[in-house]
């Protein structure tokens, strides 16, 4: 996996270096290098101390490049590798390009992609959560969602007077059965000035086409300019007997060049097992630079009997119900 990577770099980087790039092609080589230390307690086989990486994001390294075909067409794509700052190894699996893998069209009409992408579901979560799905704080510790989508295509309207939305359609390429494995996921929203509105729904068939889990979240966020207010409520049924409503309420305080960010998360389980779980989180992110900033959090779950909910960050899951981070994270 080592060998295809350094090739694509190496080529990548000359191909910037000696300007062959024409004027109406665009190439651009981009990452993140995140690590931090990570305490975590409460789990079944003790206290936890580690070097993690990707806590408040996930490492990468990525590829954009986009050419101008003319007539207002353009074609894009997208290559993002994960990897392991504290190991050096490829994330989501040891996949070459896991994080994204796409490539699509664009126009004044919108967009159309096919590949490896984000749901739309997760994209807003995403967008309201105030620690950015990472750190301890992470609202998917608790919040159902569907992170990315495999054979997919994508289209995503323009702005049209504040209004955007999303269609996603991923294959579930077995044989005999089109609906099995099948994903699709959707998302309308409003932005216009400091309030952002959305709505997104995602749903995921089994490998036999039997059953589905089915997720909706309605989300918002209103910057107040001494603070920003966000809000989620998400509805989860399936699969199986699974039945249970998740809430978040978030906020991001500017704190001199820094930012307070904190949150309360909740899992309402309504499947009759009553497993309820509620999550209280604290973080501070203090930029250095443009590009470079430190992170702190902590978060801690309280579950009720029959849940096992765990405090994770941006790649892991975590093995406590309480957890504290502190790192660093670096743009480029």
């Amino acid at each position: 996996m080592q060998r295809p990577l350094l090739a694509i770099t190496t080529c990548s980087a000359l191909f910037l270096v000696t300007g062959n790039v024409l004027a109406q092609t665009s190439l651009t080589l981009y990452g993140i290098v995140d690590a931090g230390v990570v305490y975590e307690r409460g789990g079944a086989t003790g206290s936890l101390t580690k070097l993690t990486s990707g806590v408040q994001s996930g490492s990468r390294l990525g590829f954009k490049g986009m050419e101008d075909l003319g007539g207002g067409l353009s074609a894009k794509f997208t290559l993002e590798a994960g990897f392991n700052t504290d190991t050096g190894t490829l994330g989501q699996g040891g996949l070459l390009f896991g994080r994204q893998a796409w490539v699509g069209l664009g126009s004044r009409w919108g967009d159309v992609s096919v590949g490896r992408q984000y749901t739309p579901h997760y994209l807003l979560l995403d967008q309201i959560d105030p620690f950015g799905t990472g750190l301890a704080g992470n609202s998917t510790n608790l919040m159902s969602t569907a992170t990315r989508m495999n054979n997919t295509v994508k289209l995503a309207t323009p702005t049209w007077g504040g209004f955007t939305g999303e269609l996603a359609y991923g294959f579930g390429e077995v044989a005999g059965d089109n609906t099995a494995n099948r994903q699709i996921g959707a998302s309308l929203g409003y932005a216009s000035g400091p309030l952002v509105l959305k709505v997104a729904h995602q749903r995921v068939e089994d490998g036999t086409g039997t059953d589905n889990a089915r997720n909706t979240l309605l989300g918002g966020r209103f910057d107040f300019g001494v603070a920003a207010a966000s809000l989620g409520v998400g509805l989860n049924r399936g699969q199986g007997t699974t039945d249970n409503r998740d809430y978040m309420l978030g906020v991001t305080v500017p704190v001199g060049p820094g930012a307070l960010l904190a949150s309360f998360t909740r899992k309402d389980d309504r499947s009759g097992l009553n497993a309820d779980a509620d999550q209280w989180a604290l973080g501070y992110t203090h930029p250095l630079s443009r590009r470079t900033n430190l992170y702190t959090s902590f978060a801690r779950i309280n579950n009720d009997p029959g849940a096992g909910f765990t405090v994770g960050n941006a790649t892991e899951p975590g093995s406590g119900d309480k957890a504290f981070n502190i790192g660093i994270r670096h743009k480029f």
